[in-house]
C-alpha cells in the first residue's frame, strides 16, 4: 500500500502546485512549464481511469455476459443463519424478523448481551484469541463453538434485511445481492445506488478463477468449505479475504450469485460512508498481497483508479470545458467518455432499483457529486489507513 499511498501524494500536490502556477505564473518566472505538466498529470490519472474502466467493461460485458443466477437447491432447512452484531438488538430484531420461516436454526453473535426473538443468542468471549480481529475474530469463534448440521451457513450483518429468498445454488460460495436503502443522507444513499450500477459486474466472478471481492453483509458458505478454510487471518476486509483464500486453496472452487437480496441500509451520514469506504479499500489494498501476481495488478489498479476519479470529475472535465488550452482536444473527448461513464453508472443503479426506484433518476446532474462522495473514503484508505476496524453506525427504524 506504501506504493499507493505515495504515488497519490506526489500526483495530487504535484497537480495543485501545477495549477495554481498556472493561475499565478510569476512566483516561478517562467522556468517551468506548468501548463505541460499539469496536462502530463491529468492523462496519466485519466489513463489510469481509463485501464479501471476498460477491465469493468470486459467483466461485465465479455466475462459476464449471459451469466444468471443458478436456480435455488438448498432450501432454508438446510441452511444455519447467523446475524452478526456488537449490541445493536432493534436493528438485530427487524433483520430476524425478516427471515422467511423455513430458517429454523438462526443464531445472533454479538459482542454484548442482547435480547432477540426468534433466534439464540450467543456472546463472544473476551477471552476468546485469535488472529482474526473484530467482526472476523466473531466469525471465527462462532465457526469454532457453534454446532451445525447443516449444508451452509448464511451470514448476514445486523442490518441486512432478507428482502427474498429462493433456495441457494449449489456452491462454495454464495453472494446474496444487497439493494441497500435510504436513511436519511441523501448523498450516501446516491453514491450506494452509484454503487450497485458498478456492482454489476459482479455477474462475471462466478467465471473468475478468484472473484474480485465480497461482500459479508448477505454470503453463504458451505459449511465443510468454511472448516477447512476458516476465517482466522488478521483483515479489516475478512469476508473478501475468506473469498481469496477458499479460492487459492481449494482444489475445486465455486463461486455463485444469489437472487436472494438484502436491504441493508445505506450509511447514515458523510463521514460514515467516507470510513466504510476507507476501510474497505485499505483492507482490500493490504489482503491483495495474497494473490497471484496479475490479480494484484488489476486489484491495486482499479483501487488507484478510484480514488483519482475526483481528478476526472472534478479537474480533467472542467478543464476540457473551459478550453483553457492546458490539454489537448484528444483528452478532451476522452475526459467526457469518462464522465459519460459515471453518469451511466448512476443510472445503472437506478435501474437495479427497480421501477419503484426510477425517480432516482432526476438526481442525475448530483452525479458528479455521488462520485467525489463514493470515491473520498478510497482516498482516505490508501493516505490514512484504519488501525482497525470500525463498525458503520446503523440507525434501525429511526
Amino acid at each position: 500500500m506504501k506504493a499507493e499511498r505515495i504515488g497519490l501524494f506526489v500526483v495530487g500536490g504535484a497537480l495543485l502546485v501545477a495549477g495554481a502556477c498556472i493561475v499565478v505564473p510569476r512566483p516561478t518566472l517562467g522556468l517551468v512549464d506548468w501548463s505541460a505538466v499539469f496536462g502530463a498529470l491529468l492523462w496519466a490519472t485519466t489513463v489510469l481511469f481509463v485501464a479501471a474502466v476498460v477491465v469493468w467493461m470486459v467483466l461485465t460485458y465479455v466475462v459476464g455476459s449471459g451469466y444468471e443466477p443458478p436456480a435455488g437447491v438448498h432450501r432454508g432447512d438446510d441452511v444455519q443463519v447467523r446475524v452478526l452484531t456488537v449490541d445493536s438488538a432493534a436493528v438485530v430484531q427487524a433483520t430476524v424478523d425478516s427471515l422467511p420461516e423455513e430458517f429454523d436454526d438462526v443464531r445472533v453473535i454479538a459482542e454484548s448481551p442482547v435480547s432477540v426473538e426468534g433466534a439464540a443468542v450467543h456472546v463472544v468471549p473476551d477471552g476468546f484469541e485469535c488472529d482474526a480481529v473484530r467482526k472476523g475474530r466473531a466469525i471465527e469463534w462462532a465457526r469454532r463453538a457453534l454446532y451445525c448440521d447443516r449444508e451452509f451457513v448464511l451470514y448476514l450483518d445486523e442490518d441486512s434485511r432478507l428482502e427474498s429468498f429462493d433456495g441457494l445454488p449449489d456452491a462454495d460460495v454464495v453472494q446474496l445481492q444487497e439493494r441497500p436503502r435510504n436513511t436519511g443522507s441523501l448523498l450516501s444513499y446516491l453514491a450506494d445506488v452509484y454503487r450497485m450500477g458498478v456492482q454489476v459486474e459482479q455477474r462475471a466472478f462466478a467465471r473468475l478463477s478468484i472473484p474480485l471481492f465480497a461482500w459479508g453483509g448477505g454470503v453463504a458458505i458451505r459449511r465443510t468449505v468454511e472448516d477447512e478454510v476458516t476465517w482466522d487471518r488478521e483483515t479489516l476486509v475478512e469476508d473478501t479475504a475468506f473469498v481469496w483464500a477458499a479460492a487459492q486453496q481449494l482444489d475445486s472452487f465455486r463461486f455463485e450469485l444469489s437472487t436472494a437480496t438484502c436491504r441493508n441500509e445505506a450509511p447514515p451520514s458523510l463521514v460514515e460512508i467516507t470510513q466504510q469506504r476507507r476501510r474497505w479499500a485499505a483492507g482490500n489494498l493490504e489482503a491483495a498481497a495474497t494473490l497471484p501476481f496479475w490479480y494484484q495488478v488489476v486489484t491495486r489498479v482499479r483501487n488507484c483508479a478510484w480514488a483519482l476519479s475526483p481528478i476526472v470529475t472534478l479537474v480533467a472535465v472542467p478543464v476540457s470545458v473551459l478550453g483553457t488550452g492546458v490539454v489537448s482536444s484528444s483528452f478532451a473527448v476522452v475526459s467526457w467518455v469518462l464522465g459519460a461513464f459515471t453518469l451511466f453508472w448512476y443510472l445503472r443503479g437506478v435501474l437495479y432499483y427497480g421501477r419503484e426506484q426510477l425517480a432516482w433518476a432526476l438526481a442525475l446532474p448530483l452525479a458528479p457529486i455521488v462520485t467525489v462522495v463514493h470515491s473520498m473514503g478510497t482516498v482516505a484508505g490508501i493516505l490514512s489507513p484504519p488501525g482497525e476496524f470500525r463498525v458503520t453506525e446503523k440507525i434501525g427504524d429511526r
